[in-house]
């Protein structure tokens, strides 16, 4: 994966820093949703309790969509339960398009619903969530899209883990290009350059960055 930094990228790091949502742990890894064990973890949630900070997060994304997507390919903006259902509303208000919410799984009971909302059969939806490690999540979403009659060619996240070849690869298998607003390189650099990692912790979590599948081997070699 790229290790190159964007300007957007540097100040949604710094902005994930000063919030508190990013979390150093090499010695005692976090496991993701994945399964994955990680010394580092990142709460893109927090960024809704920070109306400034969310401000300019929403200004960055949008800029994005503008850039690599287009104001008028897009007519519906879809946020997947529950975290992306926020950043979807504020993307949609942003863009003055409608919005509609995709849940994990099909509503047991009524309409049996999986998509919350209004939209036409053809209407090309922009996917928006919290984050991708693995984009494992994004294609459960994407498919629901697809079933109710709809079109998924792009998917934004605010943090994209930028470290899992996988994540962007297995979106591109289905015509979607995953777009985020930064990385864990993006996180590092700030990280490094304001002293909140420093030392044996840098040296582990930047081990982790460049081989996520050693990294978690050989923890799992040093604890047996």
């Amino acid at each position: 994966m790229s290790r190159e930094s964007s300007t957007a990228g540097r100040t949604v790091a710094r902005i994930l820093l000063e919030i508190e949502a990013v979390h150093f742990r090499p010695r005692e890894p976090f496991k993701l949703t994945s399964g994955r064990l990680s010394p580092v973890y990142i709460d893109c949630r927090r960024i809704i309790g920070y109306p400034r900070a969310r401000a300019k997060v929403m200004d960055l994304a949008v800029g994005r969509i503008h850039d690599s997507i287009g104001y008028e390919r897009l007519d519906v903006i879809a946020g997947g339960e529950t975290a992306g259902i926020p950043f979807a509303a504020w993307v949609a208000d942003r863009l003055a398009l409608p919005m509609v919410y995709i849940r994990k799984q099909p509503k047991g009971f009524g309409r049996g619903a999986q998509i919350e909302g209004h939209w036409r059969d053809g209407d090309r939806m922009l996917l928006v969530e919290d984050l991708a490690t693995d984009g494992g999540s994004k294609i459960n979403f994407i498919e629901a899209i697809r079933a109710a009659g709809a079109t998924v060619a792009h998917a934004l996240v605010i943090f994209h883990y930028g470290i899992f070849p996988a994540s962007t690869q297995r979106l591109a298998d289905l015509g979607v290009t995953l777009h985020g607003l930064a990385t864990w390189w993006d996180v590092l650099g700030e990280a490094e350059a304001s002293g909140a990692l420093s030392g044996r912790d840098l040296a582990d979590v930047r081990r982790f960055l460049e081989a996520p599948e050693a990294w978690t081997t050989n923890l799992g070699s040093s604890e047996r």
